[in-house]
């Protein structure tokens, strides 16, 4: 079988790391399948105590100077060795003898300098020889003549100075020569001689400073079908002279880049005309001028590579007699020559017109101009045309720019990255053929009337992402109801509430992407009607009001009707609740995104329908319990699970069952062990979940009854000493309050808020430049907003301490800017902290305002301040946000929070 088996030794060495190990007493090889790794080991010897029936044998990157052909005796059976990256100087003949199946021999990156007759005469099997990085300088007489199988032969990187490997006829079998950096400055005909009965699909010249072409050198090689002479730097002449040489053989695949070619003219390829050639690779030559007819010799080429050139005149007549290319690249082969517009490259009208049987045209990454009324003019079976950061004047697209185009049955359309800013009706008209039309990473900025779109009656896909500004209307999309993909990421959508909705005709959608627009408000009937929905990207946006039981009119349930809804993303948008019948219709999900939110309580049935779920995210949340009746159902099929870094409680009650499913599912779970810890209870704070124990979990006791009445009162006390922990100040003052009543005194009437600041600001002195640089600008945004900052309004002379005491009185509330320096603040700690809390619980009044800049567990800031969150409302508890984009909701948030009632209900 003449097949290659390259691609066998890099599957094999692949394997490796997923192999069961067999550690070997001295040198820790690892064995799988037949297959012995023994690389990177040190090794100066064969090991001996293998497995004999290995096929394969890696003994790279060790210090082997020789291959002993004994040490190989009990390895008969290798039919791939692979001792590449060793010292080794000399290859003994019996190795191939004592290895009568050896199919592929890798010496690579040794030190062998000669080759014999007699190396080789054993290796009658061997298929594929790899000799490259040696120190080989000549090959003597026929060293390769038993090599009657060989398919690959790869002397590259070595010291040759001559491509004569022999003197007879031998690998007749021979499909690739790979001799590139080498010192071969000539070929000829009588050196190439021994390759007379071959037919060679590669013969790979590059990277040699070759000068001359003798007479019939190519013709000497029975076929050869494909040249590669890469970074040879031939030039003009010695390209037009290694054409000539060419004529009349098998030549199929031409390569000759980066061999400073930098004009072409009509007689350059002449020596081709009596040739087949296929693909020729021009690239990377700095190729700035095209004679016309440059290419009338090559009817036949299918395959074109221009790319990486620096062509400044596209004629009319350049690409003249490329009949039959399919597929054309001219990447980044159009640069401008100064930062002038006058010197930028130019396309004349109709230049591309020979090219009838295109279907392939890449002009990414060029510097033209714009498209001219003819510049695709005679593509008649033009279908994918890559324009990505083709053009410097492209801002407009009009009715007019794409009427060249007219007569292609383009499919796909890029014009990515280049800065367009607008998209006029009918712009696409004259492309009704297109399936993908590609606009992403752009500067558009419009609002969409849906006539942009008009023509474009079998478009599949609108690539519209990355762009600045896009307002929807409800016919934007009413004009492609053939559409299936929709890309909307990151284009600050704007009234996809509206009704009805933008994408109400668009039943065949498959793929809605809404992501990062920051958007707020969604109506149930937004996705009405997308029956064939499969996947749905909202992450990033702000959507948590639309889940909340206290939201006006109750949660949205903006899912309803996606009963083919596959994959789910929701992440990062702030939920904090979730409605217990929100994926009630959705049996079909696979995956769910619910990701860096802040969701704690779960409804007991929320995923009881999703008996399809594979993959499940809810990393960085607040959950602390994952208990049986919500997590069971979802459970039960999943491959994948994401729940790190949420704080989970560590009791029986809350994560008992979970630990049990740990432990005996097959489910991929991300992170484990080490991002999944115990927050609470104290005890076990920062301690893996897995290793939990959950046998002081069962119900050992004797006495049933027993057991309930001492766990009851167990709880009752517990419950008790908490409720005074936590509450007491408050069952105190409400005694107080009652016994004074009781017994006929009564509260002094308060007088109605004067105060001279909305707040005062407590916080440590470290943070002093955060708290300048954010409630500033709120004060000069509102001028009824004034707040009380310590450097700036304390009266002069005034003792600290008693200015302190003054500034909080005359507050109507006290913001304490919560992070780890205010923990360690003595005098925040001691005084100012304990003084505001001792004012608000005295007066019975609601005015501390937490505002956290750091994640600071509950415990920490009992421990450092006596304070705990569940002593205040929530509305009083606020959180610094990461993103940029959430800091007005933040700053709403606070005035609401300083707008409140002081009184406590």
């Amino acid at each position: 079988m003449r097949q290659t088996l390259s691609y066998q030794i890099y599957f094999f060495w692949g394997l490796l790391p997923f192999c069961v190990l067999c550690t070997f007493s001295a040198n820790k090889c690892t064995v799988k399948h037949e297959v012995a790794d023994c690389s990177h080991l040190k090794l100066n010897q064969v090991p001996d105590d293998l497995p004999t029936n290995i096929t394969v044998l890696n003994l790279t990157h060790n210090q082997f100077r020789r291959l002993p052909p004994a040490n190989f005796t009990r390895y008969s059976q290798l039919t791939i060795l692979d001792g590449g990256f060793n010292t080794i100087s000399k290859l003994e003949p019996e190795l191939c003898q004592n290895l009568p199946l050896l199919k592929v021999l890798n010496l690579q990156h040794n030190e062998l300098s000669q080759l014999s007759d007699k190396t080789f005469i054993f290796c009658r099997s061997l298929t594929e020889l790899h000799l490259m990085s040696n120190s080989i300088q000549k090959i003597q007489n026929n060293a390769f003549k038993n090599l009657k199988n060989l398919i690959k032969l790869d002397l590259a990187h070595n010291g040759l100075s001559s491509t004569k490997l022999g003197t007879d006829l031998q690998l007749e079998n021979l499909q690739e020569l790979l001799l590139s950096n080498n010192k071969i400055h000539a070929l000829r005909r009588e050196e190439l001689h021994f390759l007379g009965n071959s037919s060679l699909k590669k013969l790979d010249l590059s990277s040699n400073q070759i000068k001359e072409f003798s007479p019939g050198c190519f013709h000497a090689i029975g076929k050869l079908f494909g040249l590669f002479l890469n970074n040879a730097q031939l030039g003009f002449s010695l390209t037009e002279k290694l054409c000539l040489e060419l004529s009349n053989t098998s030549i199929r695949n031409l390569s000759l880049s980066n061999n400073q070619l930098y004009r072409i003219s009509n007689l350059t390829f002449l020596g081709l005309k009596e040739t087949n050639l296929t693909m020729l690779d021009l690239s990377y030559n700095n190729l700035n001028m095209i004679a016309n007819n440059s290419f009338a010799w090559l009817p036949h080429l299918k395959y074109f590579i221009l790319e990486n050139n620096n062509i400044e005149h596209l004629s009319s007549r350049s690409f003249y007699g490329l009949f039959s290319v399919r597929y054309l690249s001219l990447k980044r082969s159009f640069t401008k020559q100064s930062a002038s517009l006058s010197s930028l490259p130019k396309i004349d009208d109709f230049s591309l017109q020979w090219l009838k049987h295109l279907e392939y045209l890449n002009m990414e990454d060029n510097d033209l101009p714009g498209i001219n009324s003819n510049m695709f003019t005679g593509l008649t079976n033009l279908k994918y045309l890559r324009l990505s950061n083709s053009f410097k004047s492209l801002q407009t697209l009009t009715n007019e720019t794409f009427v060249s185009l007219a007569q292609s049955p383009l499919l796909l359309l890029n014009l990515t990255r280049n800065k367009i800013t607008k998209i006029k009706s009918g712009a696409f008209f004259w492309l009704g053929y297109l399936k993908v039309l590609d606009l992403g990473i752009n500067s558009i900025e419009q609002e969409l009337t849906g006539q942009e779109w008009r023509g474009l009656g079998n478009i599949i896909e609108i690539y519209l992402s990355y762009n600045r500004y896009l307002q929807l209307t409800s016919d934007s999309f009413a004009l492609v109801p053939s559409l299936q993909q929709l890309m909307l990421r990151r284009v600050a959508c704007k009234n996809v509430d509206i009704s009805p909705s933008p994408f109400r005709s668009l039943r065949n959608l498959t793929i809605l992407d809404l992501s990062n627009n920051n958007i707020a408000n969604i109506n149930s009937e937004m996705l009405e009607g997308l029956g064939k929905l499969e996947i749905l990207n909202l992450q990033h946006n702000n959507l948590a009001r639309l889940w909340k039981h206290a939201n006006p009119g109750g949660p949205v349930y903006f899912l309803k009707g996606l009963s083919h809804l596959r994959i789910l993303n929701l992440e990062s948008n702030g939920f904090d609740e979730i409605p217990e019948e929100i994926f009630k219709d959705l049996s079909e999900l696979k995956s769910i995104d619910l990701g860096l939110n802040n969701l704690n309580i779960l409804p007991p049935s929320v995923f009881d329908n999703q008996i399809s779920l594979k993959s499940l995210n809810l990393q960085k949340n607040l959950i602390t319990s994952v208990e049986k009746d919500v997590f069971g159902p979802p459970f039960k099929n999943l491959s994948n699970l994401d729940m790190r870094f949420n704080p989970f409680d560590c009791t029986c009650e809350s994560i008992a069952w979970f630990v049990n499913w740990i432990n005996g599912t097959h489910t991929n779970i991300t992170g484990l062990p080490e991002s999944y810890l115990c927050n609470t209870p104290p005890q076990y704070h920062g301690f893996p979940v897995t290793l939990f124990d959950v046998s002081a979990c069962k119900d050992s006791a004797p006495f049933e009854l027993l057991f309930i009445i001492n766990t009851s009162i167990l709880l009752i006390f517990i419950f008790s000493v908490l409720l005074i922990h936590f509450e007491g100040w408050r069952i105190s003052f409400y005694w107080n309050v009652s016994v004074h009543r009781i017994l006929g005194f009564k509260e002094i009437d308060r007088q109605p808020e004067q105060f001279d600041y909305a707040a005062y600001v407590i916080h440590a002195y470290k943070d002093r430049d955060w708290v300048w640089q954010h409630f500033s600008p709120m004060e000069e945004k509102d001028e009824s907003l004034r707040f009380c900052l310590e450097e700036r309004d304390f009266e002069a002379g005034v003792l600290e301490l008693e200015a302190i005491v003054k500034s909080i009185q005359r507050s109507r509330k006290v913001i304490f800017v919560i992070t780890q320096h205010l923990l360690k603040d003595p005098l925040c700690k001691r005084f100012k902290v304990h003084h505001a809390v001792q004012q608000a619980i005295e007066q019975n009044l609601d005015s501390i305002i937490l505002i956290f800049l750091e994640e600071i567990p509950d415990y920490k800031l009992n421990h450092a301040l006596c304070l705990r969150r569940g002593m205040f409302k929530s509305r009083c508890i606020l959180n610094w946000p990461v993103q940029k984009e959430r800091i007005s909701a933040f700053h709403h948030k606070l005035q609401v929070a300083l707008g409140s009632r002081n009184s406590v209900h």
